[in-house]
């Protein structure tokens, strides 16, 4: 769907730069953007590979397993149908750390492994659960230490100091995912009330 969007979007620009005579300008903005896409992918893949790799060591280190036991209050909490010990614990936690972290790419696979485990626990039933609902509410709201793409992009586009925005990113996404909580534990009150799970 969303390739369908921006394809009409883009004819759309071309049709109106043309029918305006600005068809000079769309030619160089075309081949201006190619080059910065280029460049900000060559700058994003560096910081990714920097920030996976400090997972990876994290990991290897325990550093990760603490954090996924220090979590477990706080995933009990918002997931209280989930069995304890259950393999989908591990990949919440790590899908929070992650988001956490600012790491959006790393935090994907483990959410989607983790929905897969919550579609078992739930039948495999076709209506999303209260927990797969959270977590997604939780993913999207996501509470953000280090907003690494936005320093990337900072960084990337000559900010003289792309870290001033940290503060206010921590606000922000603390802010959303204290909203994103409350939905959805009212959510889940709710429907535990109407009988759905």
């Amino acid at each position: 769907m969303l390739s369908y969007l921006w394809g009409f979007m883009i004819i759309i620009g071309i049709v109106v730069g043309v029918l305006k005579g600005n068809i000079a300008e769309i030619s160089n903005a075309t081949i201006n953007s190619s080059k910065e896409a280029v460049a900000l992918c060559i700058t994003m893949l560096g910081i990714m590979a920097m920030w996976t790799g400090m997972m990876q060591i994290a990991k290897k280190c325990g550093l990760v397993a603490s954090f996924t036991k220090a979590l477990q209050p706080v995933i009990h909490f918002l997931f209280p149908d989930i069995p304890k010990g259950h393999i989908v614990n591990e990949y919440i936690a790590s899908n929070m750390i992650a988001n956490i972290l600012g790491l959006g790419w790393a935090a994907t696979p483990m959410g989607l492994m983790a929905m897969k485990e919550l579609k078992k626990l739930n039948h495999d039933s076709e209506v999303a659960s209260c927990d797969m609902c959270t977590l997604l509410i939780i993913n999207i709201s996501s509470l953000q230490l280090i907003s690494v793409n936005i320093l990337a992009y900072r960084s990337q586009y000559g900010s003289v100091n792309p870290a001033e925005i940290l503060g206010a990113g921590i606000v922000a996404t603390f802010v959303s995912t204290l909203a994103g909580v409350i939905f959805s534990t009212i959510a889940r009150k709710r429907s535990n009330k109407q009988g759905y799970r």
